[in-house]
């Protein structure tokens, strides 16, 4: 009997310190919440990438949100805010069901390995987090969102400016070496923010995937044409239809002239204000710039034209080295012949005074030769107007013409797709190390 409660106590005595310490590790697990495990996890230091055998970090981008800021039209740069959800899974920041209950923790964004991203076209890119945490699960699957504020070079279209629609690519994708790779698992689920960046808007973004396995975003784009319309064609058009109408002016006393001259400075000043807010357009320049380049063409054309009338007007040619010396100004030539007149009124009257009738007689002859002459100057001074009014009539119907032919030729052109441009010759096929790629770290 004392001997089997000697036993006893001894068995007692040899369990008591295994139940005592698998009583203080069920309390401390029990014990270590969601913060005590981050912390174990942040421990680690896992600032690399998982790395797999055959060296391919797999991230899925779940979705993207495309808004754009502004396009310069200028410079052909489109700024842009993506916001990008993306998943990768690092099996290290995982942990056991058994251990812990939890299925989720968060972690500061700065503590553990973050993909980057290469931007094929960006000119400019600043990434910020969406949030300074990041979610993981028990599997080790890392949840992360990121916004990226990028410039980028987009090559349009503008012949028809500012009647254009076009497209520009933002590529979003992975690096690649030669044996190692961050791919990217792009879907579908891409929408837009509506916004404007001036006169530009966005129509909408779709995923794009070329032949070679390369994603792109492909954002159409295009141009409320309202503004354009009332501070660029619309001005030109009622300049080229004031001096279409100054026609009916008449060409004698200059107003035509100054009208003309007026129109041509206020266009030249046009132009000078815009200079700086025109499109360049790239290879494709606007075919904006060529309509004001004619409109300027036929302006100081007419405007010429005008002079030369005038002149025609009062001369036989319109050439001053042509001009005849010996010719002498009507109103010249009519003060000589009335100071004739008043010498032949002297002399009738000596004359009759005198009783000489073959002198009486002379002196009407010469007045009546001064009234004939004087008819005839009258005469050549309406046969020239007349003929300069007959070449003003054509030259109206000449610009008339030249007018409604421009405008056809305009809208025929604006109707074909005579400049094509190729904004997609940014990539780069050849395999490059980490400084010839754009990367992105988020």
């Amino acid at each position: 009997m004392v001997l089997q409660r000697s036993i006893s106590l001894l068995m007692l005595l040899c369990s008591s310190p295994l139940v005592f310490a698998a009583g203080n590790s069920t309390n401390s697990t029990e014990a270590c919440d969601r913060r005590c495990l981050a912390n174990s996890l942040v421990e680690k230091e896992l600032f690399s990438p998982p790395q797999d055998d055959n060296c391919t970090i797999v991230v899925n981008i779940t979705s993207i949100i495309y808004q754009m800021l502004s396009f310069d039209t200028k410079a052909m740069e489109m700024t842009s805010r993506i916001k990008i959800n993306m998943e990768w899974m690092d099996p290290d920041l995982g942990w056991m069901h058994k251990r812990y209950k939890f299925s989720t923790i968060v972690l500061p964004v700065d503590k553990i390995w973050i993909p980057g991203l290469v931007l094929e076209n960006s000119v400019d890119v600043t990434v910020e987090p969406y949030s300074k945490d990041v979610q993981v699960r028990r599997d080790g699957t890392v949840t992360h969102a990121v916004v990226l504020f990028t410039t980028v070079s987009c090559e349009i279209n503008l012949f028809s400016y500012p009647f254009v629609t076009g497209t520009c690519p933002v590529a979003i994708n992975g690096w690649s070496q030669k044996s190692c790779e961050l791919k990217l698992q792009i879907s579908d689920n891409v929408s837009s923010i509506a916004s404007s960046g001036g006169e530009w808007q966005t129509s909408n973004v779709i995923k794009h995937v070329d032949p070679s396995q390369r994603v792109y975003l492909e954002v159409e784009l295009s141009i409320n044409a309202f503004g354009a319309v009332v501070t660029l064609i619309l001005p030109s058009v009622l300049i080229m239809l004031a001096d279409l109408v100054s026609f009916a002016l008449p060409f004698e006393g200059g107003e035509r002239n100054s009208f003309k001259v007026t129109l041509v400075l206020s266009f030249t000043m046009f132009l000078l204000i815009l200079n700086d807010h025109l499109p360049n357009g790239g290879n494709c320049s606007p075919l904006l710039h060529y309509h004001f380049s004619f409109c300027l063409v036929c302006l100081v054309v007419s405007m010429l034209t005008s002079i030369v009338l005038t002149r025609l007007s009062v001369e036989d040619s319109f050439l001053l080295c042509r001009r005849r010396s010996a010719k002498v100004h009507p109103s010249n030539n009519s003060k000589t012949q009335h100071d004739s007149l008043d010498q032949e009124k002297d002399i009738g009257v000596i004359t009759t005074q005198s009783g000489d009738l073959a002198s009486e007689v002379a002196s009407l002859q010469k007045i009546a030769n001064f009234l004939e002459n004087l008819e005839k100057g009258e005469e050549e001074k309406q046969r020239k107007v007349a003929f300069a009014y007959r070449l003003d009539r054509f030259c109206y119907a000449f610009f008339q013409s030249i007018y409604i032919i421009y405008v056809i030729i305009i809208i025929s052109i604006t109707q074909t797709d005579i400049c094509k441009v190729n904004n997609l010759d940014f990539w780069d096929n050849s395999d490059h190390g980490d400084d010839d790629y754009d990367y992105t770290p988020l």
